[in-house]
């Protein structure tokens, strides 16, 4: 339950962040006005050119007198459009967030900065980010299709399609929503799909506390544009909570307060016998006396060595 709180909470941060700094808000709408812009471009295209896509489809009914072939024609343009709009549906983050993604990784590193402990940028060319995004995007979209098809066929189901099946394609959407958002944050701190995706399944209330809400937002098409500088800041602070990235610096105080200097030799790394690091029984220095001391954990940054997510430049 506090996890399902907590998801909550960094969306409401995150509209907070961009409230505050309303510069970012504006420079995180445009991939978001881009996309919308060509959405609708293409639905009034296809809703022109329905009729005439319905009579291409259907030639056997060329014969058929009034009013069945308007009635299977009409069903037909009502389908086409109504499937392109789901699609449309579907796929607005996704293709939101690849268009956007130098503005979105921009966006990222500020909030990053200004919260403290932001990761080191990736030594990736852009045209490789945007390959990365929009195959990861790819592997989202198949998943929620299989998903939809599931629910779909669940919904034919007496009172469970009617009652359950809603609430588990809101969670579904919601769920994959945070794993396309959280993509930009997650991939600056090394982490590949796969292990994002696991992240934030173990971590499953926190994911829907904020992915749930924001869906509902989403079905409003104008507050999609508004909400999305917003949701991707909640996202990067969800991501810090699910990452880590810990401040360099010698000497620094630890989370709890304690001197860094006094932990580092509390847990052996710099005992009083040896300031170069590594343990020593007797006082005198090691072999090595220059030797540096052992980094702290985390899996997700640093040199290759010590990620074993990232590649070698």
């Amino acid at each position: 339950m506090r996890d399902l709180v907590a998801g909550t909470v960094y969306l409401a941060k995150g509209q907070k962040w961009v409230a505050r700094h309303g510069r970012w808000w504006g420079f995180g709408m445009i991939p978001a006005l881009i996309t919308l812009v060509g959405y609708i471009v293409a639905l009034v295209l296809l809703s022109t050119r329905a009729d005439d896509l319905a009579a291409w489809a259907t030639p056997f009914a060329d014969g058929w007198g009034s009013p069945w072939q308007g009635l299977l024609r009409g069903a037909l343009a009502a389908i086409t459009f109504g499937g392109g709009l789901l699609i449309a549906l579907i796929t607005f983050t996704a293709v939101t967030l690849l268009v956007g993604q130098p503005f979105y990784e921009s966006l990222c590193e500020k909030v990053d900065e200004t919260e403290g402990g932001a990761p080191a940028k990736p030594e990736i060319p852009l045209w490789r980010e945007l390959l990365i995004s929009a195959r990861d995007s790819l592997y989202v979209l198949v998943r929620v299709l299989a998903f939809g098809i599931l629910l779909f066929a669940c919904g034919f189901i007496p009172v469970v399609g009617q009652t359950v099946v809603p609430v588990l394609g809101f969670c579904v959407s919601g769920f994959f929503l945070v794993v396309e958002l959280s993509a930009v944050a997650l991939q600056r701190r090394g982490v590949p799909q796969a292990e994002r995706i696991r992240l934030l399944r173990r971590r499953l209330p926190l994911a829907l506390g904020f992915g749930v809400p924001l869906i509902l937002l989403f079905l409003v098409p104008l507050l999609t544009v508004l909400a999305m500088p917003g949701a991707v800041a909640g996202a990067t602070l969800l991501a810090r909570d699910l990452v880590p990235v810990e401040a360099d610096g010698d000497g620094e105080d630890g989370e709890d307060g304690t001197d860094g200097a006094q932990a580092a030799r509390e847990s052996g790394e710099h005992p009083e016998g040896n300031p170069y690091g590594g343990p020593s029984t007797t006082g005198a220095y090691p072999e090595n006396p220059y030797a540096e001391p052992p980094q702290a954990h985390n899996p997700y940054r640093g040199g290759v060595e010590a990620n074993p997510y990232r590649s070698a430049p």
